[in-house]
């Protein structure tokens, strides 16, 4: 870790803690949230972390500019990763995967020189840790993806993904939570719902937590009520 510390805006304060994205980041950024929780207290409007920064935004009215860095050197003196104890939970998402609702894995497929059948074992044969929300409400980004999975995004973004598509762009993965745009790799189609308004949080993800896809078929996913809506050609 390589604390440097940068002015984003007033009252808010960018923690760059590292400078590559690994999964290893994670103990280290959920450990120096808790202190800097801790540190500012009722001072703390909102800490915001990502794959190598937490994005500070404490209150300007009480503190000054000085003593919120003051704060943030003591908070994070000597900071040690956080222990397995404080892991996030592990969730499972089953997944139909198939062309009709991933219209690209047969082409993740073609580019890793695997079957889509190896396409998907490997998407499955790991928990990815959840670096980061956003995009679009309980969007999650997570990773990493094994090598030969990485895909560059679509040159042109789909004008409508259907919520619980599952994709992947470069060593990323994530679950579409909503109909939105996007221009991620579609594998497959999830009946979970990862934003839910009358869920406390809203996101079933959050940062630090992990997640283990695990694929089902067609019958299960239709027993789940999940949409079996192949993708439209203008999407």
């Amino acid at each position: 870790m390589n604390l440097r510390v940068e002015i984003a805006a007033l009252d808010v304060l960018t923690l760059r803690l590292f400078d590559e994205i690994d999964e290893t980041n994670m103990p280290w950024l959920i450990a120096a949230g808790e202190r800097l929780r801790a540190q500012f207290g009722d001072d703390l409007i909102d800490l915001v972390p990502s794959y190598t920064t937490l994005m500070l935004h404490y209150n300007g009215q009480q503190l000054s500019e000085a003593e919120a860095l003051r704060r943030v050197h003591a908070a994070l003196d000597n900071l040690q990763p956080a222990s397995t104890a404080n892991q996030g939970h592990l969730h499972q998402i089953q997944v139909w995967y198939d062309p009709s609702v991933g219209p690209d894995l047969p082409r993740l497929a073609q580019l890793s020189g695997l079957s889509m059948e190896g396409v998907i074992e490997r998407h499955c044969a790991r928990d990815y840790s959840v670096f980061a929300l956003g995009f679009v409400p309980g969007f999650a980004y997570m990773g990493l993806v094994q090598p030969e999975l990485a895909a560059p995004r679509l040159s042109t973004p789909r004008k409508k993904v259907p919520a619980g598509s599952v994709g992947i762009a470069e060593r990323q993965t994530a679950v579409y939570p909503l109909v939105s745009p996007g221009g991620w790799n579609l594998l497959g189609r999830t009946a979970t719902r990862l934003f839910d308004p009358q869920r406390e949080g809203y996101s079933l993800l959050k940062p630090g937590d992990r997640v283990r896809f695990i694929a089902i078929d067609r019958g299960t996913f239709i027993d789940q009520r999940g949409d079996v809506t192949p993708m439209a050609a203008e999407q």
